[in-house]
């Protein structure tokens, strides 16, 4: 999947948790989320991607 030219990928792991990574130059990014819907868990991913592209756009907040 891609946000804003970010590739990242939505694995589940086992009934309501998934696993999901992105990269962002050379910092990778991972994590796990509970959820039974992977559009919500996709949704939290997206909302990730962008509170760290906002970091680099504006690295005093």
């Amino acid at each position: 999947m891609n946000r804003k030219g970010v590739e990242f990928n939505v694995i589940q792991i086992e009934p309501g948790l998934w696993k999901w990574q992105f990269q962002i130059g050379s910092t990778v990014t991972v994590g796990k989320t509970r959820s039974n819907l992977m559009g919500l868990v996709a949704h939290r991913v997206q909302k990730r991607i962008d509170r760290e592209l906002s970091k680099l756009r504006d690295p005093l907040h």
